[in-house]
């Protein structure tokens, strides 16, 4: 967009009112749609000395007659790096509600919390549809993401709903409470240092000749710092009971998109040891489709798990010692990898308006476990077929998928293979705990 000069700047800095058409005005391309009023509107708070915007803390600034601006330059930089967010509205990261999720007072002074915002809300109005048709509505946002216009919702069994967004607006929304997170805990810091002494004039603050007080536009925002194996080896058992482990945990990027904000430690349920820690999107990702503690469907999320991000994917699974010394994966992800890699080609297609389509839906069993290969047997089934002619497609013993998974690991991502094998791993518990399945699809304990 051209440079132009808006309505009310002065110095580099706008007021709200101008910031809020400027935001729509730059956005209005974006594939994450926007929304008036992301500076005036709540849950924006500009006294509080920053406003949200996308996954960013911009600075507040009151000049000297009491109104309120914000530079205009952080304002173009936080919607060109929206404009270039990707989005797919089919992939999709449930948000609530959960059961037995505590209920959190917000308001104007607290942080985002954006799942407990959508939540009320939506509970309040009754829906999202009646939401959607409410006249009265005012501009609803948050972080200047219009969120309303991406919630699907779905209903299982006839009565229970659930409302997801679009991972991409959940890494967005998961950023932007990162930020705001990191602010308050940097001016809470600064007050209790500023209690105690007096301290020389901040870099980060200074006083202009009208006598206003301004916040550099980079903000106190702590800026995340790569994950570098720096917790490799430990068990979880052991690393989750340490005080400090949530808020070390939280000072990382995800070690999988490596953009968002890490908020939990993910870790292998069949051997025990820390994976990495990963944002909340990556982790619900990775999760097998449980339908019984033997049986997952396998989901149209595998297509990235296995072919578009594959590489990433792998090598984080193998941050398991014990994957990765036999060269495998998790019995649940070895039993989806089976279905929809090994026995693809058994997979009949339907014919359809335009071309052919693939049959019914992929499903996946299993009967014992990888504490006893020889008796596991993975079974590979379609559900819901057409035309109703085809069940299973091919019973494979748990000792050939694990073949074929190092065979296609290989030529797949030969510099994870290179790292993998028993001779590069020693000390291995002699003993593996169970697979523990997850049924209820409300936890964040993922495979």
């Amino acid at each position: 967009m051209s440079e132009r000069v808006m309505p009310g700047r002065t110095d580099g800095l706008i007021t709200l009112g101008a910031a809020d058409a400027l935001w729509v005005d730059l956005t209005a391309d974006s594939a994450v749609p926007t929304a008036s009023g992301a500076f005036t509107c709540s849950p924006a708070h500009a006294r509080v000395g920053y406003v949200l915007l996308g996954g960013h803390a911009v600075a507040t600034v009151r000049a000297s007659g009491g109104q309120w601006s914000v530079p205009e330059v952080e304002v173009r930089r936080a919607a060109a790096e929206l404009n270039a967010v990707g989005m797919d509205r089919q992939d999709l990261v449930r948000i609530g509600p959960f059961r037995g999720a505590p209920r959190q007072e917000c308001n104007e002074e607290t942080p985002l919390r954006w799942r407990q915002r959508i939540t009320r809300e939506l509970q309040e109005l009754g829906g999202p549809e009646r939401a959607a048709r409410r006249e009265d509505a005012g501009p609803s946002h948050l972080a200047g993401i219009d969120w309303r216009q991406m919630l699907v919702e779905q209903t299982r069994d006839g009565t229970q709903r659930t409302w997801w967004l679009p991972r991409a607006v959940v890494r967005l929304l998961d950023a932007a409470g990162h930020a705001e997170t990191q602010w308050v805990q940097a001016a809470q810091t600064r007050q209790a240092s500023a209690a105690v002494t007096e301290p020389p004039s901040h870099p980060r603050q200074a006083r202009d000749a009208d006598g206003r007080q301004t916040t550099s536009p980079e903000g106190p925002t702590a800026s995340l710092r790569p994950y570098n194996k720096e917790l490799e080896g430990q068990l979880y058992s052991v690393l989750s009971r340490k005080p400090g482990t949530s808020r070390r945990v939280a000072g990382w990027a995800c070690a999988v998109c490596r953009t968002a904000p890490a908020t939990v430690l993910d870790h292998c349920h069949e051997h025990g040891y820390v994976r990495a820690p990963l944002c909340q999107s990556c982790n619900t990702q990775e999760r097998p489709d449980h339908l019984y503690s033997n049986d997952i469907r396998v989901a149209n999320r595998y297509t990235r798990l296995f072919h578009t991000d594959t590489d990433d994917w792998l090598r984080h699974w193998h941050r398991c010692p014990g994957c990765r010394a036999r060269t495998t994966l998790p019995l649940p992800h070895l039993a989806a990898w089976t279905a929809h890699i090994a026995c693809r080609s058994l997979r009949p297609t339907h014919r359809a308006p335009r071309g052919r389509t693939p049959c019914g839906v992929l499903r996946v069993s299993w009967t014992g476990s990888q504490n006893a290969p020889r008796s596991c047997l993975l079974t590979v089934a379609v559900d819901f077929c057409p035309s109703g002619e085809h069940r299973v497609l091919a019973r494979v013993p748990y000792r050939e998928a694990a073949e074929r998974f190092r065979i296609w690991l290989a030529e797949t991502a030969p510099a994870v293979a290179a790292a993998a094998g028993p001779d590069r791993l020693d000390g291995l518990p002699a003993q593996f705990r169970p697979v523990i399945a997850d049924t209820s699809g409300e936890g964040l304990a993922l495979f």
